[in-house]
């Protein structure tokens, strides 16, 4: 049994993941703009994360952008046949490394070529629709996603991407899509501090679809990450080890896809997956919201 099973599967569309996944964004230049500080050490972490019984990798064409799909290509590829590489459209990157919208049809149509290309994929497995009706790097932001996300429906209908799902949206944006094509997963900002989301994973959840939580430590106060670091001591564990493993237990719906470019903080963020949180841990954990 490898490290991650005990934190078990769950379904990505029609296809059974464990849980416990990797996220390749941290994988490009700082912030998340071209090519890595030490390619060997990028490759490594990608197999590495392979090896230890990652099945899930989520991953962009505009990280880089182009960089980290080029890398998960090198490493991987001819892939392994229970891996589902999960990406995301919506964004290009200027030259100065900034986040713009790119939500029309054309630009989602050349998105999806670009990650088909240099992931050499014929089909991609699940495409998030990343919502940035704010702008930049805006939080969800209410409005309708129905034109772009008809867009991508259009191009599972040719075949070209399997499954759909939405980034950074709000319920009523998860049901507007949900009306055009069946959702294989909801991608969110969602962790110990914030919240938000606490209905729409529940409601998930019952309908089989999964959720996937990102930035595991992002946001929190001083005083929730004080709370926070006292409880992994307590548990001889890491921080992010912990908020992990709340997450874990939060909803079996939830799928992890914790990023790193270091494989010894790969193997500390995978071994949250057999971490055994006390009731009085979690008790202090769940006091943490808000």
């Amino acid at each position: 049994m490898n490290a991650i099973e005990p934190a078990g599967q769950f379904m990505l569309g029609d296809r059974a993941v464990n849980r416990m996944g990797y996220g390749a964004m941290q994988l490009a230049g700082p912030h998340v703009f071209g090519p890595p500080r030490d390619r060997d050490a990028a490759l490594d972490v990608l197999r590495a994360a392979v090896a230890a019984g990652v099945t899930h990798i989520d991953t962009s064409d505009f990280y880089g952008p182009h960089v980290v799909n080029e890398l998960i290509r090198e490493a991987l590829a001819p892939y392994p046949q229970e891996l589902v590489l999960v990406t995301k459209v919506g964004a290009v990157r200027g030259d100065d490394a900034s986040w713009n919208v790119a939500a029309s049809a054309s630009e989602l149509r050349r998105a999806v070529e670009d990650n088909l290309r240099n992931l050499a994929l014929d089909t991609l497995e699940l495409v998030n629709f990343r919502a940035m009706l704010g702008g930049g790097n805006a939080g969800p932001t209410e409005g309708s996603i129905a034109t772009p996300f008809a867009a991508l429906a259009a191009m599972r209908d040719e075949g070209l991407i399997r499954h759909l799902g939405v980034s950074n949206v709000t319920a009523r944006q998860v049901a507007e899509a949900s009306a055009i094509a069946p959702l294989a997963c909801v991608q969110n900002l969602y962790n110990l501090a914030h919240r938000e989301d606490d209905a729409l994973i529940d409601a998930l959840a019952e309908q089989g679809i999964a959720y996937v939580p990102f930035f595991p430590l992002g946001g929190f106060s001083r005083l929730q990450s004080s709370r926070l670091d006292d409880v992994a001591r307590n548990l001889d564990a890491t921080p992010m080890q912990v908020a992990l493993a709340w997450l874990l237990r939060r909803s079996p719906n939830i799928l992890l896809i914790p990023g790193t470019s270091s494989v010894v903080h790969l193997r500390e963020n995978l071994a949250a997956a057999s971490l055994e949180l006390t009731d009085t841990a979690m008790a202090a954990l769940d006091e943490m919201s808000g």
